[in-house]
């Protein structure tokens, strides 16, 4: 079980990667949508990409190789797809074990880069969304991971003071927006590590 550091006031969990295992899912739905604009989508191209909103990923993908692809059309595509796997979604249990143990305890909340609508369902899929009074997704903020907009918006509905939050990230650009809202960040590759096969 991963231990709490003592003071820390709340927990905030990033959703795909952390508490979800819907990485293999997003990772496929993506090469799928962009592969006919000629992209080579890695998984070390996703990783870096990770927690960013969808048309935000789009943008940054038509600077990277310079295309023009229109992020509602190929959107749509990723988003469909990924509707098609989403009811195979298992929890990640090292970190749905800790959330488990601290309901009730200490004021638990979500932040993620995923929809409203998207992040609804998956915790739905995983059982988790009973455990949530607090879930921020990208249609509640303005400014995405890495800023810290998404997190400091936690801690400000669960009424804490970001310094006493503990985040649980697995995307560079969360663990980046944890820290630059100062608050305390636990790495979950540490502790749990998602393979891609394409």
């Amino acid at each position: 079980m991963i231990e709490i550091p003592k003071g820390v006031q709340a927990l905030i969990f990033d959703l795909d990667g952390t508490l979800a295992n819907t990485m293999q899912n997003h990772f496929e739905s993506w090469r799928k949508a962009v592969s006919p604009y000629g992209i080579d989508f890695t998984a070390e191209l996703f990783m870096s990409l990770t927690g960013m909103p969808r048309n935000a990923t789009i943008e940054k993908l038509n600077v990277l190789f310079e295309t023009n692809m229109d992020p509602f059309e190929v959107g749509a595509i990723k988003s469909n797809h990924f509707k098609t796997m989403v009811d195979l979604t298992e929890e990640i249990s090292v970190i749905t074990d800790v959330v488990r143990k601290y309901h009730t305890l200490l004021p638990m909340s979500i932040g993620t880069g995923s929809t409203k609508n998207g992040a609804k369902k998956t915790l739905e899929v995983i059982e988790m969304q009973h455990f949530f009074d607090v879930v921020i997704t990208a249609d509640d903020i303005s400014n995405p991971k890495p800023h810290p907009e998404t997190f400091l918006k936690c801690a400000e509905f669960m009424n804490v003071n970001p310094k006493d939050c503990l985040v649980f990230e697995d995307g560079i650009l969360g663990i980046q927006a944890a820290e630059k809202a100062g608050m305390q960040v636990i790495d979950i590759n540490q502790f749990y590590k998602i393979e891609f096969t394409i």
